[in-house]
């Protein structure tokens, strides 16, 4: 079975279109599926949508936050309550095409473990294209995995990657980063982009901010998750080493003056290179010092549900949400 992920937000005119094109395509292909349509604390009428749909259809389930969480959240909570082998996110505002469905699926059984998807021609404003493509070309440089668009909302994955994908905050958009640094096979594929047809882009420029922000703790978590200290360490040897160097040639120059008379007697305190050296060595013990607490809170703390709370929900058990 096909597990389709719909995380949404304020998303009531597209809804049923979305629905339409789903069924229109896994009907032709003849694809078992379910779809899962997560609502992010909308306050339109999405979840009167879904739940119209749930009632006509027996494979369409909701799960109704209690107010916005986030994409991850709804990602998550969906990806629990899944009950399929594959796994396939997609936005709800009908810019991804349901079409591309076969072709996903085509790679998963090639071997594949995640398909990220590929918007050649985007149909967005520059403002949000630009960025997105510097964004894009900074994770490929910090994680070592090139993809052309880490952001694209069109995603598949087997089972197995969803069991041990840990989202939280955004970082549903690293998806493919956190597979690949796990050894999970990933690729990508070129997919249509259609423009918006309804409501408005929920994104804005605190987005690339954040992003960046999260880029930084996705490198540290693919690169030192497991060991902290050794980048918390090697840095704090670094300004720890030159510190104790400049403090050693100020002790130096101290012995030659006071004891030695070799050179003037001048004060030691009035060298900047005593509070520079000084500041050096604090800020190296303090990092060494952090490293080792991180080492020792090294496994993850955070509770997946912790991150988001259920209001109601339609087809779907307790315990699969659990």
């Amino acid at each position: 079975m096909l597990s389709i992920i719909i995380p949404t937000f304020n998303e009531d005119e597209s809804l049923l279109e979305l629905y339409r094109q789903i069924e229109t395509v896994t009907k032709k292909h003849n694809i078992e599926r379910e779809l899962i349509f997560v609502d992010d604390g909308s306050t339109d009428g999405s979840w009167a949508e879904i739940r119209e749909m749930a009632r006509q259809d027996t494979e369409v389930r909701g799960l109704r936050f209690r107010r916005n969480f986030g994409k991850a959240a709804a990602l998550t909570a969906g990806m629990r309550t899944a009950r399929g082998d594959i796994v396939m996110m997609m936005d709800a505002d009908l810019q991804d095409d349901p079409a591309e469905i076969p072709t996903f699926l085509a790679k998963i059984k090639e071997g594949c473990d995640v398909v990220n998807g590929w918007k050649v021609r985007r149909l967005d404003p520059w403002h949000k294209v630009y960025p997105s493509k510097v964004f894009n070309g900074m994770i490929g440089w910090i994680t070592g995995l090139k993809l052309h668009d880490h952001n694209c909302g069109l995603k598949m994955f087997t089972r197995d990657v969803a069991d041990e994908l840990s989202l939280y905050g955004e970082m549903h958009r690293f998806i493919p980063v956190l597979a690949h640094s796990r050894g999970f096979r990933v690729t990508e594929l070129p997919v249509h982009h259609r423009p918006r047809e309804h409501g408005h882009s929920k994104y804005g420029v605190r987005r690339f901010l954040r992003g960046f922000l999260d880029l930084l703790t996705v490198g540290f978590l693919t690169s030192f998750a497991q060991r902290p200290q050794h980048m918390m360490g090697a840095f704090g040897l670094v300004f720890f080493g030159l510190g104790m160097l400049g403090l050693m040639y100020l002790s130096l120059l101290w012995i030659l003056m006071n004891v030695f008379g070799v050179m003037e007697p001048t004060p030691i305190g009035t060298r900047p290179l005593l509070a520079y050296s000084m500041a050096s060595t604090l800020l190296g013990f303090q990092a060494i010092s952090l490293g080792l607490l991180a080492e020792l809170i090294v496994a993850n703390t955070v509770r997946e549900s912790d991150t988001y709370s259920i209001k109601e929900t339609i087809g779907v058990h307790s315990n699969e949400t659990m």
